[in-house]
């Protein structure tokens, strides 16, 4: 599986900004995809995930009720849609791919990621 994740951008606090995660590969439907950020001097950490049917998600709790994960297995495409941004937010950001069947917080357990995407929010 390869991934190409796309959508990142600048935008003000309290903005909104729609991340894409193209995956290339006929396993695509059968993987648990997550979003994952690292910001400057910081380590990577978990955003949100969802699995392969899209019948569970998790988030970060630093996201809840801000973020929104889906996945358009037809499309092979994961989204993650952010709204409210806030400065706290600014990072780049990273699709991946596992073999759970389950939602994944650890990142260790991904096998497969993309290259990232800067998101920038000021205040």
């Amino acid at each position: 599986v390869q991934l190409q994740a796309s959508g990142g951008g600048s935008v003000q606090a309290g903005g909104s900004l729609r991340l894409s995660c193209a995956a290339s590969g006929r396993t695509f439907s059968r993987h648990v995809m997550g979003w994952f950020r690292q910001a400057p001097g910081k380590e990577r950490e978990f955003v949100a995930c969802i699995t392969w049917d899209g019948g569970s998600t998790d988030y970060a709790d630093s996201v809840k009720g801000r973020f929104t994960i889906s996945r358009d297995n037809a499309k092979n495409t994961v989204y993650l849609q952010m709204n409210s941004l806030k400065p706290e937010d600014t990072a780049v950001y990273f699709c991946a791919a596992g073999k759970q069947l389950w939602v994944e917080r650890l990142s260790d357990e991904y096998d497969y990621w993309g290259q990232g995407t800067l998101v920038t929010v000021s205040s």
